[in-house]
């Protein structure tokens, strides 16, 4: 007979977490590396700075494994705080690299490899945004959540990127590209002030 009691269930919500949690940390080093790539072949804005988001989301799911492993809200708001400050990091060096490509008429080379990879990232991230934000309510873990709100403008930002991308590459707009990394600036921003608030 299964023990269906409160330890049992939040133990069991929390091991969930972790493993979303750890499921998001290997694609985003993967990532990491795969969009290295792909950005320096493509010189593109876009890419480079999605690459950049994956790795403030490696950083975010670090820290949620750290609060995972822990309790108090004095940690929950400690988790958040460096999360949102990550994001402001991203928005600042975006909003230059992008505006600096913009005015400098920067043309990115089309990249298949990109289009792929942030299709199907897309897909993964919205997949465990859904499953984090249904885990951290359960559980009744704000970080969890967050993060999982996190995870979601992760796969809306690969959506935004992918779009750029084809774009470039379909109808050779070249400002495209970097109009996409001021999307991610835009979503960067909102996103820290939610966290740091």
């Amino acid at each position: 007979m299964r023990d269906s009691s409160p330890t049992v269930t939040t133990s069991a919500l929390r091991r969930r977490g972790l493993g979303l949690e750890w499921a998001t940390l290997a694609w985003n080093v993967v990532g990491l590396a795969v969009l290295a790539v792909l950005a320096i072949r493509a010189s593109s804005v876009a890419l480079a700075g999605f690459g950049l988001d994956s790795l403030i989301e490696i950083g975010a799911s670090t820290v949620v494994i750290w609060e995972l492993r822990g309790t108090g809200e004095a940690r929950q708001r400690r988790a958040l705080r460096i999360i949102g400050i990550a994001f402001v990091c991203l928005a600042a060096y975006l909003l230059v690299q992008s505006l600096v490509a913009i005015l400098a008429r920067h043309h990115a080379t089309p990249s298949v490899g990109g289009i792929a990879w942030t299709g199907v990232t897309a897909v993964v991230m919205f997949t465990l945004a859904f499953a984090k934000r249904r885990t951290g309510l359960a559980l009744g873990n704000p970080v969890l959540v967050s993060e999982g709100s996190v995870t979601f403008i992760d796969g809306l930002l690969a959506v935004a990127v992918l779009v750029g991308l084809a774009l470039n590459q379909l109808a050779g707009w070249w400002w495209a590209d970097p109009a996409a990394g001021l999307v991610i600036v835009f979503y960067a921003l909102r996103e820290a002030a939610h966290l740091l608030r």
